[in-house]
């Protein structure tokens, strides 16, 4: 690990302070993944400002109906938090599919969103790879590519975003909110994230000196017919290599409302509201869910070890809404 300075900060505008004032700086809640990228020389930041002290550890209701998540709440607390699990129990289920006990209980909410690709070649810095090192190539389309997109790829990388609390948010059309050197503003969580086109090495839409301050989930009737089926090689400890999210309002046998975000297929959690919008009205049959899986993977493309994920796709999406139909029917 290369040498790096450290602040600690009690409010956000000394954080981004801090962070615009100081070369190479960055900000640091949890660190379960900046520290093991900083270990491997991967990430170098000459400096660490500790956000962990800041004022944004709450869970609170919004005065529309919805919940405000402190962006500097932890994992674990997040997806125990009785509104959580009563009013939005998608995300406390994906939350809890991820990592391990330990980092939930270290990782945070806003650190979740930002956290960098699992891709084997980001991480050996012996190899090409135009997320670490932009212009040099990309190693796993022409390698091992088994765990990477289908989705949105592009000539300059497969990587796929590994949250699985992100993929929850994007179902449930959460607000990321956020603070910098130019004020606060509001990123839609489809917007948050980025494909990687010619510019693989950008995760997200935030500026350098923005700070997540939290994250807001609109007030929604999915607590009853919901489902986050998590596929992957283990049971636990594990990245999916696919992930769906799925919620239904249901009335009178028919999709009043339809959501479905994936995971595991894209640089960022992938969803498609048009898709979405041809189910409304429509019962929640397998063979319509179907028609929704092939829209949703309508364009993916393999790479030779990941090109089973298609059609993996396409039944997890099915058996997800099937699920989530079915779990309300039997509640």
């Amino acid at each position: 690990m290369r040498p790096f300075t450290y602040a600690q900060s009690q409010t956000a505008d000394e954080a981004v302070k801090e962070v615009t004032t100081t070369p190479e700086a960055k900000y640091i809640a949890g660190g379960t993944n900046l520290l093991d990228l900083m270990k491997i020389d991967v990430m170098r930041p000459g400096h660490l400002v500790n956000v962990n002290h800041l004022e944004h550890t709450e869970i609170n209701e919004t005065p529309e109906g919805g919940l405000k998540l402190g962006a500097m709440a932890r994992n674990a607390d997040t997806a125990y938090h009785e509104l959580v699990e009563t009013r939005y129990p998608l995300l406390s289920h994906a939350i809890l599919a991820g990592a391990s006990a330990q980092i939930r209980n270290m990782a945070s909410n806003g650190g979740n969103l930002l956290q960098r690709t699992r891709c084997y070649y980001f991480y050996d810095t012996q190899t090409p790879c135009n997320k670490r090192e932009p212009g040099s190539g990309c190693s796993a389309i022409k390698g091992y590519n088994r765990d990477l997109a289908i989705l949105g790829t592009s000539e300059q990388c497969i990587a796929t975003h590994p949250s699985d609390m992100a993929v929850a948010l994007t179902a449930l059309d959460a607000t990321v909110r956020v603070t910098g050197k130019n004020g606060h503003r509001a990123i839609p969580i489809l917007e948050f994230h980025r494909l990687p086109g010619n510019t693989p090495h950008l995760d997200t839409n935030l500026q350098p000196d923005e700070l997540i301050t939290h994250i807001e989930l609109p007030a929604n009737n999915f607590a009853q017919h919901y489902s986050y089926l998590k596929l992957r090689d283990r049971a636990s400890y594990a990245f999916a290599l696919v992930s769906v999210a799925a919620v239904l309002e249901l009335e009178e046998g028919e999709i009043k409302e339809v959501r479905v975000a994936v995971g595991g297929v894209a640089h960022k959690p992938w969803r498609k509201p048009e898709a979405e919008a041809q189910l409304k009205g429509q019962p929640p049959t397998a063979e319509n869910f179907q028609k929704l899986a092939e829209a949703y993977l309508e364009g993916a493309k393999g790479y030779g070890d990941n090109t089973f994920k298609i059609e993996l796709a396409k039944r997890a999406i099915v058996r997800a809404l099937l699920d989530a139909t079915e779990r309300g029917v039997n509640a």
